[in-house]
Protein backbone atom coordinates (compact mmCIF):
# COMPACT_ATOMS: atom_id res chain seq x y z
CA UNK A 1 0.00 0.00 0.00
CA UNK A 2 1.52 3.57 -0.95
CA UNK A 3 1.87 6.38 1.26
CA UNK A 4 -1.06 8.33 1.38
CA UNK A 5 -1.85 12.00 3.01
CA UNK A 6 -5.08 12.92 4.30
CA UNK A 7 -5.31 16.67 5.92
CA UNK A 8 -8.06 17.13 8.63
CA UNK A 9 -9.29 20.07 7.23
CA UNK A 10 -8.20 21.87 10.28
CA UNK A 11 -5.60 24.53 10.78
CA UNK A 12 -3.31 21.50 11.17
CA UNK A 13 -3.08 18.08 10.91
CA UNK A 14 -2.86 14.91 8.29
CA UNK A 15 -3.28 11.66 8.52
CA UNK A 16 -0.42 9.10 7.31
CA UNK A 17 -1.71 5.51 5.93
CA UNK A 18 0.12 2.99 4.27
CA UNK A 19 3.23 3.02 6.14
CA UNK A 20 4.38 0.23 9.01
CA UNK A 21 6.54 2.30 11.23
CA UNK A 22 8.17 -0.74 12.44
CA UNK A 23 9.82 -1.34 8.93
CA UNK A 24 12.71 1.10 7.65
CA UNK A 25 11.29 3.95 6.05
CA UNK A 26 11.93 4.14 1.88
CA UNK A 27 13.94 7.41 1.20
CA UNK A 28 10.97 9.02 -1.32
CA UNK A 29 8.58 7.84 1.74
CA UNK A 30 11.07 9.94 4.46
CA UNK A 31 11.08 13.01 1.60
CA UNK A 32 7.43 12.99 1.29
CA UNK A 33 7.30 12.77 5.98
CA UNK A 34 9.59 15.60 5.90
CA UNK A 35 7.56 17.97 3.36
CA UNK A 36 4.34 16.85 5.30
CA UNK A 37 5.35 17.69 8.56
CA UNK A 38 6.66 21.04 7.73
CA UNK A 39 2.92 22.31 6.09
CA UNK A 40 0.52 20.09 8.03
CA UNK A 41 2.72 20.98 11.68
CA UNK A 42 1.18 17.86 12.97
CA UNK A 43 0.97 14.15 11.35
CA UNK A 44 -0.89 10.64 13.16
CA UNK A 45 0.05 7.33 11.96
CA UNK A 46 -3.02 5.04 13.17
CA UNK A 47 -2.70 1.50 13.76
CA UNK A 48 0.71 1.15 14.52
CA UNK A 49 2.49 -1.55 16.76
CA UNK A 50 6.19 -0.95 17.70
CA UNK A 51 8.79 -1.50 20.36
CA UNK A 52 10.52 1.03 21.93
CA UNK A 53 13.45 0.35 20.10
CA UNK A 54 11.58 0.65 16.78
CA UNK A 55 10.15 3.82 17.56
CA UNK A 56 13.88 4.77 17.95
CA UNK A 57 14.35 3.83 14.84
CA UNK A 58 11.35 5.03 13.10
CA UNK A 59 12.31 8.76 14.96
CA UNK A 60 16.67 8.93 14.54
CA UNK A 61 15.69 9.02 10.83
CA UNK A 62 14.23 12.57 11.35
CA UNK A 63 17.72 13.70 13.29
CA UNK A 64 19.25 13.25 16.83
CA UNK A 65 17.27 12.10 19.27
CA UNK A 66 17.89 14.18 22.94
CA UNK A 67 18.17 12.74 26.04
CA UNK A 68 16.21 14.54 28.49
CA UNK A 69 18.01 16.92 30.63
CA UNK A 70 16.00 15.37 34.15
CA UNK A 71 17.26 11.71 33.24
CA UNK A 72 14.06 10.32 34.50
CA UNK A 73 12.01 7.76 33.17
CA UNK A 74 13.84 6.23 30.20
CA UNK A 75 13.06 3.24 28.68
CA UNK A 76 16.25 0.59 30.15
CA UNK A 77 18.79 0.78 27.85
CA UNK A 78 17.24 3.22 25.49
CA UNK A 79 17.58 6.94 26.87
CA UNK A 80 16.29 8.32 23.99
CA UNK A 81 12.94 6.98 24.55
CA UNK A 82 10.81 8.92 27.44
CA UNK A 83 8.36 7.34 29.21
CA UNK A 84 4.92 9.27 30.23
CA UNK A 85 2.47 7.84 32.43
CA UNK A 86 0.39 8.25 35.50
CA UNK A 87 0.84 4.27 35.97
CA UNK A 88 2.43 2.96 39.99
CA UNK A 89 3.47 -0.04 39.88
CA UNK A 90 5.05 -1.03 43.56
CA UNK A 91 4.39 1.95 44.89
CA UNK A 92 6.31 4.36 42.26
CA UNK A 93 5.51 5.77 39.28
CA UNK A 94 7.08 3.93 35.90
CA UNK A 95 6.38 7.60 33.78
CA UNK A 96 6.46 11.62 33.66
CA UNK A 97 2.67 11.67 35.24
CA UNK A 98 2.83 15.77 33.81
CA UNK A 99 4.22 15.87 31.01
CA UNK A 100 3.31 19.12 28.69
CA UNK A 101 0.56 20.10 30.49
CA UNK A 102 0.12 23.57 29.55
CA UNK A 103 0.86 25.62 26.26
CA UNK A 104 4.76 25.75 25.34
CA UNK A 105 6.93 24.24 22.32
CA UNK A 106 9.59 21.56 23.01
CA UNK A 107 13.72 22.92 23.89
CA UNK A 108 12.82 26.28 23.28
CA UNK A 109 15.29 26.58 25.58
CA UNK A 110 18.10 25.21 24.40
CA UNK A 111 20.75 26.59 21.48
CA UNK A 112 19.92 23.69 19.10
CA UNK A 113 15.97 24.10 19.29
CA UNK A 114 14.20 20.57 18.28
CA UNK A 115 12.67 19.49 15.50
CA UNK A 116 10.04 17.17 16.48
CA UNK A 117 8.39 14.91 18.48
CA UNK A 118 7.26 11.58 18.16
CA UNK A 119 4.88 9.33 20.60
CA UNK A 120 3.22 6.11 20.58
CA UNK A 121 0.13 5.54 22.14
CA UNK A 122 -0.20 2.22 24.40
CA UNK A 123 -2.58 2.55 26.77
CA UNK A 124 -5.43 5.63 26.07
CA UNK A 125 -7.67 6.48 29.27
CA UNK A 126 -11.47 6.48 27.47
CA UNK A 127 -14.38 7.72 29.16
CA UNK A 128 -18.06 7.56 27.73
CA UNK A 129 -16.51 6.26 24.44
CA UNK A 130 -13.97 9.37 24.23
CA UNK A 131 -10.62 9.33 24.22
CA UNK A 132 -8.80 11.13 27.33
CA UNK A 133 -5.32 13.08 27.49
CA UNK A 134 -5.78 14.73 24.20
CA UNK A 135 -3.09 17.07 22.63
CA UNK A 136 -3.90 20.61 21.33
CA UNK A 137 -1.54 22.01 18.96
CA UNK A 138 -1.55 26.01 17.83
CA UNK A 139 -0.63 26.72 14.45
CA UNK A 140 2.78 29.24 14.27
CA UNK A 141 2.63 30.05 10.58
CA UNK A 142 -0.81 31.15 11.10
CA UNK A 143 -0.39 33.32 14.18
CA UNK A 144 2.79 34.84 12.59
CA UNK A 145 0.31 35.75 9.77
CA UNK A 146 -2.56 37.11 11.91
CA UNK A 147 -0.24 39.56 13.59
CA UNK A 148 -0.82 43.19 13.26
CA UNK A 149 1.88 44.43 10.43
CA UNK A 150 3.22 47.39 12.25
CA UNK A 151 3.83 45.10 15.21
CA UNK A 152 5.58 42.33 12.68
CA UNK A 153 7.92 45.37 11.15
CA UNK A 154 8.86 46.86 15.00
CA UNK A 155 9.22 43.22 16.19
CA UNK A 156 11.30 42.00 12.86
CA UNK A 157 15.15 41.14 14.09
CA UNK A 158 14.04 40.86 17.65
CA UNK A 159 15.26 37.93 19.75
CA UNK A 160 13.80 36.05 23.50
CA UNK A 161 15.27 34.94 26.04
CA UNK A 162 13.82 31.08 26.69
CA UNK A 163 14.21 29.24 30.29
CA UNK A 164 13.96 25.53 30.53
CA UNK A 165 13.22 26.28 34.68
CA UNK A 166 10.31 28.45 34.13
CA UNK A 167 8.00 25.70 32.91
CA UNK A 168 9.31 23.44 35.22
CA UNK A 169 8.66 25.62 38.23
CA UNK A 170 5.32 26.57 36.91
CA UNK A 171 4.66 22.68 36.87
CA UNK A 172 5.71 22.12 40.23
CA UNK A 173 3.05 24.57 41.55
CA UNK A 174 0.51 22.43 40.33
CA UNK A 175 -1.97 20.26 43.23
CA UNK A 176 -0.15 16.87 43.74
CA UNK A 177 2.76 17.56 41.27
CA UNK A 178 5.54 15.03 41.90
CA UNK A 179 8.24 17.21 40.32
CA UNK A 180 10.93 17.81 42.60
CA UNK A 181 13.32 21.03 42.01
CA UNK A 182 16.02 21.15 39.27
CA UNK A 183 19.17 20.36 40.89
CA UNK A 184 22.09 22.74 40.45
CA UNK A 185 23.70 20.45 38.10
CA UNK A 186 20.72 20.02 36.06
CA UNK A 187 20.04 24.15 35.63
CA UNK A 188 23.43 24.74 34.78
CA UNK A 189 22.82 22.10 32.10
CA UNK A 190 20.26 23.94 30.37
CA UNK A 191 21.28 27.84 30.77
CA UNK A 192 18.75 30.26 29.43
CA UNK A 193 19.19 30.91 25.64
CA UNK A 194 17.92 33.20 23.38
CA UNK A 195 16.26 32.86 20.03
CA UNK A 196 14.77 35.10 17.52
CA UNK A 197 10.97 35.87 17.79
CA UNK A 198 10.01 35.50 14.28
CA UNK A 199 12.14 32.66 13.02
CA UNK A 200 12.38 31.83 9.42
CA UNK A 201 10.77 27.87 8.95
CA UNK A 202 13.29 25.71 7.15
CA UNK A 203 10.79 23.48 5.29
CA UNK A 204 8.18 25.51 4.35
CA UNK A 205 10.56 29.15 4.16
CA UNK A 206 7.93 31.09 5.66
CA UNK A 207 8.30 32.86 9.25
CA UNK A 208 6.80 32.14 12.14
CA UNK A 209 6.16 33.11 15.83
CA UNK A 210 8.59 31.40 18.13
CA UNK A 211 7.71 32.62 21.45
CA UNK A 212 5.52 30.42 23.81
CA UNK A 213 4.17 30.42 27.05
CA UNK A 214 6.09 27.64 28.91
CA UNK A 215 9.15 29.04 27.69
CA UNK A 216 9.95 32.15 26.83
CA UNK A 217 10.79 34.93 29.30
CA UNK A 218 11.73 38.56 27.55
CA UNK A 219 12.33 40.17 24.72
CA UNK A 220 16.04 41.16 24.98
CA UNK A 221 15.62 44.11 22.80
CA UNK A 222 13.12 45.96 25.35
CA UNK A 223 12.77 47.39 28.43
CA UNK A 224 11.50 44.80 30.94
CA UNK A 225 7.72 46.36 31.33
CA UNK A 226 7.06 46.86 27.73
CA UNK A 227 8.19 43.12 26.97
CA UNK A 228 6.31 41.90 29.89
CA UNK A 229 3.01 43.60 27.89
CA UNK A 230 4.04 42.17 24.12
CA UNK A 231 4.69 38.87 25.32
CA UNK A 232 1.12 38.89 27.20
CA UNK A 233 -0.22 39.76 23.94
CA UNK A 234 1.48 37.25 21.63
CA UNK A 235 0.62 34.44 24.49
CA UNK A 236 -2.74 35.37 24.20
CA UNK A 237 -3.06 35.72 20.35
CA UNK A 238 -1.10 32.38 19.68
CA UNK A 239 -3.55 30.36 21.31
CA UNK A 240 -6.73 31.70 20.30
CA UNK A 241 -8.83 29.16 19.02
CA UNK A 242 -8.82 29.93 15.13
CA UNK A 243 -4.93 28.33 15.42
CA UNK A 244 -5.98 25.39 17.50
CA UNK A 245 -6.21 22.34 16.51
CA UNK A 246 -6.93 18.93 18.75
CA UNK A 247 -5.90 15.65 18.20
CA UNK A 248 -8.08 12.56 19.83
CA UNK A 249 -5.61 10.03 20.80
CA UNK A 250 -6.52 6.40 19.85
CA UNK A 251 -4.43 3.25 21.32
CA UNK A 252 -1.70 2.44 19.24
CA UNK A 253 -1.75 6.03 17.25
CA UNK A 254 1.85 7.30 16.59
CA UNK A 255 1.73 11.16 16.53
CA UNK A 256 4.07 13.96 15.44
CA UNK A 257 4.68 17.01 15.55
CA UNK A 258 7.04 20.38 14.24
CA UNK A 259 8.13 22.11 17.15
CA UNK A 260 8.97 25.21 15.41
CA UNK A 261 5.72 25.61 13.51
CA UNK A 262 3.42 24.88 16.58
CA UNK A 263 3.28 25.25 20.07
CA UNK A 264 1.14 22.00 22.43
CA UNK A 265 -0.43 21.02 25.33
CA UNK A 266 -1.70 17.41 27.16
CA UNK A 267 -4.59 18.22 28.53
CA UNK A 268 -4.63 16.69 32.10
CA UNK A 269 -8.41 15.77 32.51
CA UNK A 270 -8.38 11.79 33.31
CA UNK A 271 -7.91 10.34 36.80
CA UNK A 272 -5.15 8.68 38.32
CA UNK A 273 -7.28 5.17 37.86
CA UNK A 274 -7.61 6.26 34.32
CA UNK A 275 -4.32 4.46 32.93
CA UNK A 276 -2.32 6.56 29.87
CA UNK A 277 1.11 4.93 29.05
CA UNK A 278 3.23 6.83 25.58
CA UNK A 279 6.48 6.29 25.37
CA UNK A 280 8.02 9.38 23.43
CA UNK A 281 11.27 10.00 21.50
CA UNK A 282 12.40 14.21 20.71
CA UNK A 283 14.40 15.06 17.97
CA UNK A 284 16.81 18.03 17.75
CA UNK A 285 16.85 20.07 14.68
CA UNK A 286 19.93 19.41 13.58
CA UNK A 287 19.44 18.50 10.17
CA UNK A 288 18.40 22.45 9.23
CA UNK A 289 21.12 24.56 12.20
CA UNK A 290 24.28 24.33 13.53
CA UNK A 291 26.14 23.53 16.84
CA UNK A 292 25.74 27.06 17.31
CA UNK A 293 22.01 27.41 16.49
CA UNK A 294 22.37 29.13 13.44
CA UNK A 295 20.56 28.33 10.36
CA UNK A 296 22.58 25.48 8.11
CA UNK A 297 23.05 27.18 4.32
CA UNK A 298 20.71 25.47 1.90
CA UNK A 299 23.43 22.72 0.28
CA UNK A 300 23.75 21.73 3.94
CA UNK A 301 20.18 21.46 4.97
CA UNK A 302 19.42 19.40 1.71
CA UNK A 303 22.93 17.31 2.76
CA UNK A 304 21.85 16.23 6.07
CA UNK A 305 18.02 15.76 5.02
CA UNK A 306 19.53 13.10 2.79
CA UNK A 307 21.44 11.68 5.27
Amino acid sequence: MALKIVPTGYTLGARIEGLDLSQPLADADFAQLLQALGHYGVLSYPGQHLSAAELREFSRRFGKLEVNVAGAYQEPGLPEVMVLSNIIENGKPIGLADAGQDWHTDMSYSKMIAFTNILYGIKIPFRDGKSLGNTQFCNMHAAYEGLPEDMKRRLDGMTVLHDFNKFWEMMRRERGSQRPPLTPAQRAAKPPVSHPLFLRHPITGRKVLYCNPGYAMRINELDQAESDDILAFLFRHQTQQQYQYAHSWQTHDVLMWDNMGTIHNAIPDYRPDEPRLIKRCQVMATRFFNADGSPRRNSESAEAAAA
